[in-house]
């Protein structure tokens, strides 16, 4: 052992003073050089996985981690675009209040019909602690969606405009000419004027009136005309678009007081420049 330790101790220090063995040293390192790298390459995968199977655990509960953080990303993303679209539906919603001088209370749509008997209707997540009444107007920010039919004390439901049971009296734009609208679900609500010599015509524009047993409250758009029946028979009537969107309702405001002076026609959309 001692003879070994001396003879290595004198090759470093020939070694290290004249590079004896640098062309032996080279000559190893091009004749393994290459059986080195196969063994890297074939068996290097295979330690490196060996090495990660005590990681497993860890790695899963990473690979947990991160899809409940994108699922929380994907989640923030959606809120945010709803709040954002409900913001917008808000502001409209206030202008029309402000503009008709409407009490409101907004309320967010949470169920829709049937029930009561009624195939059109839809549940708000505002009640009588909110000041909701029976009979009180619904709208959003584009007319008229409904009336409330029945309250307890954090919902109400609504039923709406639409429904072949509801019935709206109205008055029409400029004219002040008197009629009824009912509703008939998808297809376009039906005007039926009370003087059968005015005339309608298609772009027309419909607010909420006195006419009738009418709880809505006046001035209220309704919708807009878009074609004109004549029949002998039965007399004129008329197809009428709903402003409200009533197969997408999510914000809507309860009106909670009668304004002191009738809009008329003040919170109609302006009309198109042609």
């Amino acid at each position: 052992m001692v003879v070994l330790l001396v003879l290595s101790a004198m090759f470093v220090t020939l070694d290290y003073q004249s590079g004896s063995f640098d062309g032996l040293r080279s000559g190893a390192a091009t004749v393994f050089g290459p059986v080195q790298r196969g063994f890297s390459a074939t068996f290097g995968p295979v330690g490196r996985f060996v090495g990660g199977v005590a990681h497993i655990g860890s790695t899963n509960e990473r690979i947990a981690e991160l899809q409940r953080t994108n699922a929380d990303l994907r989640r923030q993303v959606r809120e945010s675009a709803l709040d954002a679209e409900r913001a917008d539906e808000l502001d409209d919603l206030k202008l029309l209040a402000g503009l008709g001088q409407f009490r409101i209370v907004p309320g967010v749509a949470i169920s829709f019909g049937p029930s009561l008997g009624f195939e059109w209707t839809v549940t708000l997540d505002v009640g009588s602690r909110d000041g909701v009444a029976e009979g009180m107007t619904v709208v959003d920010g584009d007319g008229l969606v409904g009336r409330v039919k029945r309250v307890t004390n954090r919902t109400c439901v609504v039923v709406l405009a639409v429904d072949p049971g509801s019935s709206v009296g109205v008055r029409q734009e400029g004219s002040g000419s008197l009629g009824l609208v009912t509703g008939s679900g998808l297809s376009p609500l039906n005007y039926t004027p009370l003087d059968q010599r005015g005339g309608i015509r298609v772009g027309d524009r419909l607010v909420t009136g006195p006419y009738g047993g009418s709880t809505y409250v006046p001035g209220v758009p309704v919708g807009e005309v878009v074609h004109v029946n004549t029949d002998r028979g039965s007399g004129t009537s008329a197809d009428v678009r709903p402003y409200a969107r009533m197969t997408s309702l999510d914000l809507v405001g309860v009106v909670l007081a009668v304004p002191h002076t009738d809009p008329r026609d003040s919170l109609l959309p302006p009309k198109p420049k042609r």
